[in-house]
């Protein structure tokens, strides 16, 4: 499936989405931001899928909000619908779609296209990445969640001074910070996210949504809140068919053939 700005492959149970207008860095427009949300949807409800990489096309991963329309009097929406109806809708549904999502940066993430990035489950990228809280530099303020998730990935100080003076952050600092699970080189970096991709989507898919679900409600839950549904979610766990298969996989010595069910 493709159109003008979103391009969708579905693979051995992987939807590969790729962002696409690399002419100006795959930042986002109103088309763009409904269209990545359709397509998520799509994912979310197509039991084909069980794991989700998310990239750019081109030189940059997402540049952000594209200025032209925001700076366009025929074309510009208004920060209230860019965030109410464009950025906060696709931040609600990457956190919320109960499959794996890679980020797999495959060139500069700025502004929004930064936060996006890092609202991925697993994040990785290749070693001639930058992120950038682009905002300040502008006369802005971090949206996307990026004052939600970026203090919690690398602590408040280094967050702040980050959102504040949007200096450059290379995908080798990324990872020693924690903003991102790994930096891969260059000449690797499709085969890589390839076989992270299909290890995802072979494992127990309902387990590896309950996980997310825990850990997203692990940012606000007090630690008897936590408990409780960590332990709703293994009495569910334990009764899916992959939880069966796994330990007869165990017991018997061999690999699981899991379903996702």
């Amino acid at each position: 499936m493709s159109n003008n700005s979103i391009l969708l492959k579905i693979e051995q149970n992987v939807a590969y989405i790729t962002l696409n207008r690399p002419e100006v860095f795959n930042s986002f427009n109103r088309e763009m931001a409904l269209q990545l949300q359709s397509i998520l949807d799509d994912c979310e409800s197509n039991n084909a899928v069980r794991a989700i990489v998310l990239s750019g096309n081109g030189k940059a991963f997402c540049a952000g909000q594209d200025l032209k329309e925001v700076t366009d009097p025929d074309l510009n929406p208004g920060f209230k619908k860019i965030l109410e109806e464009h950025y906060n809708p696709i931040i609600t549904r990457i956190r919320s779609i109960k499959k794996p999502i890679i980020g797999a940066i495959n060139g500069v993430a700025a502004g929004a296209g930064a936060n996006i990035a890092l609202a991925c489950d697993i994040v990785v990228a290749h070693e001639k990445v930058s992120f950038i809280q682009a905002f300040s530099l502008i006369g802005l303020v971090p949206d996307s969640a990026g004052t939600f998730f970026l203090p919690r990935l690398i602590g408040f100080q280094k967050a702040l001074a980050l959102a504040m003076l949007g200096d450059k952050v290379s995908a080798e600092e990324a990872e020693r910070l924690g903003m991102i699970y790994k930096m891969i080189p260059f000449e690797s970096f499709e085969d890589e996210v390839e076989k992270l991709a299909l290890k995802l989507a072979n494992m127990p898919t309902k387990a590896l949504g309950m996980i997310k679900e825990l850990f997203n409600q692990s940012m606000t839950n007090d630690l008897e809140s936590q408990l409780a549904l960590e332990s709703k979610f293994q009495i569910e766990a334990a009764q899916s068919e992959d939880y069966r298969e796994g330990v007869a996989a165990f017991i018997e010595k061999r690999k699981p053939n899991f379903k996702g069910r």
